[in-house]
């Protein structure tokens, strides 16, 4: 007669109960509960954080407004100027180059 898992279970625990006290047993019992709760808290936890990861970094994909170029440029100045305009940057006539790589750079870090 072939024994099947179920059957290896009732004999296993049949086992157990007749070496260990039933106290110590009932204690065992309760706490290997305690660790599968906690296995299991532990284990939606991460879930939750792996969705909500992924729904920020969606989010974060589609608040992105960085420059807006739409047609080649012929310098770097009109690069500049039209980097410099898509973010909002105004007054860019009496700043040079540099001024406006400073300003495009901070205005992209906030």
């Amino acid at each position: 007669m072939a024994f099947g898992g179920p059957q290896w279970i009732i004999i296993l625990l049949l086992g157990l109960f007749l070496l260990i006290d039933p106290k110590r047993l009932a204690t065992l019992s309760k706490t290997l509960g305690k660790a599968v709760g906690e296995y299991q808290k532990a284990q939606e936890l991460f879930r939750n954080e792996m969705e909500n990861s992924a729904k920020m970094v969606e989010e974060s994909k589609s608040y992105f407004t960085g420059p807006n170029i739409t047609a080649p440029v012929n310098s770097e100045r009109e690069k500049l100027e039209q980097i410099a305009g898509s973010l909002g940057i105004g007054s860019i006539d009496d700043k040079t180059n540099e001024q406006l790589r400073f300003l495009i750079s901070k205005r992209l870090q906030e």
